[in-house]
């Protein structure tokens, strides 16, 4: 059945999974323009009467996080100027979501400073798959829908590939809840890895809890960002007597050295949603194959405009 009286807009960083969205709910993404004058501001136009419509705007804030950010915030000002009835942020990757919390003195939390920009900019609700920190939610006063990537994982990866007999690996204790989730619906059993960072985007494997010889794992995490807590952790089950590691990663990142450590390691294959589209780089890479979420989000943007419940659809 179409969706009526709503309308799909998207910027400039996930274009393709909009246009999935747009197709699966029966509808066509909205016309937009987006430009940039010569010294880099940005401008949007709607080209299209938006008036008394429900407005859903898919854009993720990842590279480049400041760009896509302001176009996203630009693009909530000109619907709410041209009179859109209501306005959904459906934001696969939450850019800023790591710096959730002060770390040490005098630094900021600028994942709460985006989500007051959000809201001053007029969204009316926010979607999101796999925050890096749940509590994120509660820095908007706005209703707030926290998608999972599990379902997807496990429906177009996971199941018709592994058994009982496989283990979900977390990378490092902050992801263990995240990871028992996996387990649990796979029925596979848990290890945990403990590791020592010394400093940003370095790690060192101390040693895994949970048994892993001769088993297939299955590395979960939420963000993969220059790949070396990933490549570290399957070295480590690897070198624990694990008999296949692969990895299910949400947000891919992956900047800086991250496609060639993954070409260089020992996991077989990672499974990464495009929450963050693919480039070139990771395309080319045989070991990553990218699984989509447009199949969730669109049906979470079905069940929000035709007030249905969306609680399914966080587990």
């Amino acid at each position: 059945m179409a969706v009526k009286r709503v309308c799909i807009f998207s910027g400039n960083s996930n274009p393709a999974l909009a246009e999935e969205i747009a197709v699966g709910l029966d509808t066509a993404v909205g016309e937009l323009k987006v430009s940039r004058f010569s010294d880099g501001e940005t401008f949007v136009e709607i080209k299209e009467n938006v008036r008394g419509l429900d407005t859903y705007l898919i854009q993720s804030t990842s590279s480049p996080v400041n760009d896509n950010l302001m176009e996203l915030l630009i693009m909530c000002d000109a619907l709410r100027r041209a009179s859109a009835a209501s306005i959904t942020a459906v934001i696969p990757y939450y850019g800023y979501a790591r710096q959730d919390r002060k770390v040490a003195p005098r630094t900021p939390i600028t994942s709460k400073l985006v989500a007051d920009l959000l809201v001053a900019a007029g969204v009316n609700r926010i979607v999101c798959v796999d925050l890096h920190a749940g509590q994120i939610q509660g820095f908007f006063n706005i209703p707030f829908d926290h998608l999972f990537a599990l379902p997807v994982f496990l429906q177009d990866y996971l199941k018709p590939r592994y058994t009982e007999d496989a283990v979900c690996v977390s990378p490092d204790a902050g992801g263990v809840e995240r990871t028992r989730a996996y387990s649990k619906r796979l029925g596979a059993s848990l290890a945990i890895i403990d590791k020592r960072r010394d400093r940003p985007n370095a790690s060192e494997v101390m040693h895994i809890i949970g048994d892993v010889k001769d088993r297939d794992c299955i590395i979960v995490d939420d963000i993969v960002d220059t790949a070396g807590t990933l490549c570290n952790a399957a070295r480590a089950v690897m070198d624990a007597g694990a008999r296949s590691v692969v990895a299910c990663l949400t947000h891919g990142v992956l900047s800086g050295p991250a496609v060639q450590r993954i070409s260089e390691s020992r996991l077989k294959e990672v499974i990464v949603s495009n929450s963050i589209p693919p480039n070139a780089e990771t395309e080319a890479c045989e070991k990553i194959r990218y699984i989509s979420l447009g199949r969730l989000l669109g049906e979470a943007i079905r069940r929000i405009h035709n007030s249905d419940s969306v609680s399914s659809l966080f587990v």
